[in-house]
């Protein structure tokens, strides 16, 4: 008999088969295809050798890749290179348990003492039978330790994360049990793949495959993340009807799937009926509160956790300790929290002294901050990144950047978080210089794929005013998230493209991502900008219908946007609805009365405010400063111009100054008004210089109009508005080479008037007119209506001696103040529609004395409301009277 293996490399079932062909090496060729079909069940459970770890194979054979597992020392007789040898499988199978070369040599061994070589072909059925026998008592004894082994190579695979070879092996099992259909649905989880992971774990239910308390906490993350949030309530109905709801792994998982659906609520039902909770229950929840934007309950449960269940706090609970305290800027909290780790001797913790860094950040400490950082040891990118981010945030970004230079000069590389941070300081200086250095930076290391750092450049061109590239980069962007298109939503809406912005959230809807609050918010504010009440009706249904109808953020611009309609009736329906008012809300609606000139029920609405125990900001201050200045209430202005200071301790900010500006400027007193200037504590702006500009125009005094406007063009030498306003003045006073003058320093400069239109709306469609339109379909009809109209006016205007001159108006007919577009979309509107009912217009630029004069007489001729809204207020024409008292 021949010796024909190398025992140290085959395996148990390999060296069955190998020997069984050794003891027939004296048989004929023909009589071995018997032997075959006696030995294949075994061949097609041998190893691929690709799947072969080295140390169960030792491949060393030359001979063909499916074969080297048996690795012959030399073929048998009757045996050559040619011969066909048995088809191997390709579908990887399992070696037993117990595989080393140190086994196999062992049963090697015993195989040869045992092993019985036939003397004759008479011998063979017999030999054969008792073959058969010894295969079929081999499989047995191995059957068992063979599923060992692929459940242990199965979980190399996966935590490997090699998950399509494991899927390739998953599926060569024929019934594969709990356990293997456990591991893979826990190896698709746990690398994110979490639809993957639902349709095994949907498969294993098909399969009549018992799932158990393994199982699920795998499946509930897999719904959470998944947001399949009615599969994970049926998922949780079903624990509890099968008893494992009570499960501590199955509840933390369920805790952290309903924080993650934002069912705190529920989380917390989930949490109280736990019979037993371990630091992965409290930390979840803990963490859930934060997550969700509820940092103080996430403090109060710390506490709670602390003081009434006497549970010590680890590392992660003092990270969600500290993101509350960053979430809700609560310094005393955060230091007590510092204290505490360093007493438990946790400030050696990497993680929490980052954490700690940036709370202070967050916190507006940033000294303490600079201290802290200056102790860690051990600092990466992530603690820099935290420092830069910091100072960025805290307008500081001079400081950002010179971080940055001192992190690479230690060493540490940039990522691409260090780029969004100091792209966020670019915005804050509006330096497009470096902002685009940044992005070269980006592009050369290959982070330009990076969504938050695509966010980022998209907010530093916004901000920096360069849309082009903006709105380049967006299409550019392979991969956009809803915080892209709100960035650009909102930066077109905020340079007055509101058009462009509308469309952008028609196409978002389009797509598979859903519009948020700060969306709506944005769009309600192109509705608002735009006019259109009809469409904005559109938004607020559409709001009702998306569930958002009871959000404090989108129902306060659903309120600014009526009122930016000139449907006030319907700002204060929204305001009274609203189950919760905020302090926005009500700025809102007093802001909104201010600007249609309804003064006084703005104050009255600022102290039912007050009575309830709302306390005023800054913001409300404007409101109600504004509601003064356009009615005129001069001393309820001053009286709340002071209890800023005195009652309230607040330093009034440049629109506080500018609201007293106009209400100086409205008694006529300009040098007070320049006195007032100069004392004031800040440097003056162009919001300050353009009230005085605003004053001296409607009391027509040039000289002080000049000194504003010089001062304006100090500060905006391309101010496109105080250019025109001050022409007109100059045309108002018949300083014609002025005009010429003006006219010609703003072509000099490039700088062009914005052509003037008025939008009236009527039947639920939009017209736009523009000064001397003769497109509109009922053109000859209105500018047949304007002349009967100028008529009877100029008659007026002569006897009632007003500022203007109607043979000048009519020597200019290029620019005759009957074809202005405020006048013809006032005259369509009360042409079509019907008698009695109000007309509103909407202006793009100011409404020029001209029309406003013209607007109010004709509003006394026809027994008319007339509402007319520029850039600035809403003028609310009632028989032959406005409500800003000619002051605008």
């Amino acid at each position: 008999m021949s010796t024909v293996t190398n025992a140290t490399s085959l395996d148990f079932e390999g060296v069955l088969y190998h020997n069984f062909a050794a003891s027939f090496a004296s048989t004929s060729l023909p009589t071995l295809p018997r032997l075959h079909c006696q030995l294949c069940p075994i061949a097609t459970q041998l190893l691929r050798p690709d799947f072969a770890a080295p140390a169960l194979f030792d491949c060393r054979s030359a001979s063909p890749p499916r074969l080297r597992c048996l690795n012959f020392a030399r073929l048998p007789l009757g045996f050559s290179a040619s011969t066909s040898l048995p088809q191997l499988p390709t579908t990887a199978r399992l070696l037993r348990r117990g595989n080393t070369p140190t086994n196999n040599a062992r049963r090697l061994g015993t195989n040869k003492r045992k092993q019985q070589q036939p003397s004759s072909l008479d011998q063979l059925p017999r030999s054969l039978d008792g073959a058969s026998a010894s295969i079929s008592t081999t499989r047995r004894r191995s059957t068992r330790v063979n599923q060992a082994h692929v459940a242990r190579v199965l979980f190399n695979f996966i935590n490997s994360s090699h998950i399509q070879e494991a899927l390739s092996l998953f599926e060569s099992i024929k019934k594969p049990d709990t356990f293997l259909w456990n591991l893979m649905i826990r190896g698709y989880a746990n690398t994110e793949l979490y639809e993957e992971a639902m349709d095994i774990y949907r498969q294993m239910q098909d399969a009549g495959v018992w799932a158990d308390h393994f199982t699920f906490p795998f499946v509930i993350k897999s719904f959470a993340n998944s947001s399949s949030y009615e599969d994970g309530l049926k998922l949780h109905g079903k624990l509890f009807k099968i008893g494992l709801d009570s499960d501590i792994f199955i509840c933390n998982s369920l805790i952290a799937m309903y924080v993650k659906f934002g069912l705190l609520e529920d989380a917390e039902k989930v949490f109280y009926e736990m019979p037993v909770r371990d630091d992965v229950s409290w930390n979840s929840l803990v963490d859930g509160y934060v997550s969700n934007g509820e940092g103080m309950m996430s403090l109060l449960f710390l506490k709670q956790m602390q003081q009434v269940f006497g549970m010590k706090l680890d590392c992660f609970a003092m990270t969600s300790a500290l993101a509350a305290c960053s979430l809700e800027k609560c310094l005393k909290q955060g230091k007590e929290i510092h204290c505490y780790v360093i007493k438990n001797g946790l400030d050696s913790d990497i993680k929490l002294q980052t954490s700690l860094l940036d709370m202070y950040c967050k916190t507006g400490e940033m000294i303490y901050a600079k201290i802290l950082f200056n102790f860690i040891y051990g600092r990466n990118v992530v603690t820099w990144n935290v420092l830069i981010g910091g100072y960025a945030l805290n307008d500081e970004p001079l400081q950002a950047f010179s971080s940055a230079i001192q992190m690479q000069a230690n060493g540490i590389n940039p990522n691409a978080i260090t780029l969004v941070n100091l792209l966020s300081a670019c915005a804050e200086i509006r330096s497009m210089h470096h902002g685009k250095a940044i992005h070269a930076l980006a592009t050369r290391k290959g982070f330009i794929s990076h969504l938050v750092l695509d966010t980022a450049l998209l907010d530093m061109y916004a901000k920096c005013g360069d849309l082009k590239s903006m709105q380049l980069l967006f299409e550019m962007m392979s991969e956009k998230s809803l915080v892209s298109w709100n960035t650009i939503i909102a930066a077109l809406v905020q340079h007055g493209r509101n058009i462009e912005a509308v469309q952008l959230f028609l196409e978002l809807q389009r797509g598979p991502l859903q519009p948020d609050v700060f969306t709506i918010s944005s769009v309600i504010s192109a509705y608002a900008e735009l006019a259109s009440l009809r469409k904005g009706k559109q938004i607020h249904n559409y709001i009702m219908k998306s569930g958002y109808g009871s959000d404090c953020v989108v129902l306060n611009s659903i309120i600014h946007m009526y009122a930016r309609c000139g449907h006030l009736d319907a700002s204060r329906q929204v305001f009274d609805k609203m189950m919760c008012k905020d302090l926005v809300s009500w700025n809102t609606l007093i802001m909104g009365y201010g600007i249609h000139g309804h003064g006084k029920t703005a104050l009255e609405l600022f102290s039912a405010m007050k009575d309830i125990g709302l306390r005023p900001d800054q913001s409300t201050f404007t409101s109600v400063l504004t509601a003064c200045s356009v009615t005129g209430l001069t001393d309820e202005g001053w009286l709340h111009f002071s209890s800023m200071q005195q009652e309230y301790g607040m330093t009034p900010e440049i629109e506080h100054y500018g609201c007293m500006v106009d209400l100086l400027g409205r008694l006529g007193d300009l040098k007070a008004a320049i006195e007032f200037i100069r004392k004031m504590p800040s440097v003056p702006s162009t919001r300050i210089w353009a009230s005085l500009l605003t004053a001296s125009r409607n009391n027509k005094n040039i000289e002080v109009a000049e000194y504003a406007a010089e001062r304006i063009f100090q500060l905006e030498n391309d101010n496109t508005g105080c250019y025109v306003l001050l022409s007109s003045m100059y045309a108002d006073a018949r300083k014609w080479d002025d005009v010429e003058r003006v006219m010609s320093l703003m072509k000099h400069k490039g700088l062009k008037k914005m052509t003037p239109q008025s939008l009236v709306e009527l039947n639920g469609k939009s017209c736009t007119f523009v000064n001397g339109d003769k497109f509109h379909a009922e053109s000859s009809r209105i500018h047949e209506v304007s002349s009967i109209l100028s008529s009877k006016i100029v008659k007026d205007i002569v006897e009632l001696g007003t500022i203007f001159n109607p043979i000048n108006i009519a020597t200019k007919k290029a620019n005759f103040p009957n074809r202005h577009s405020a006048r013809l979309a006032v005259i369509f509107g009360l042409i079509s529609s019907p008698l009695g009912s109000p007309v509103l217009v909407k202006k793009n630029v100011r409404v020029c004395n001209h029309c406003h004069e013209a607007i109010k007489l004709i509003s006394g001729f026809c027994g008319r409301k007339i509402i007319v809204g520029d850039t600035k207020i809403f003028h609310h024409f009632v028989n032959g009277k406005c409500s800003c008292g000619d002051y605008w």
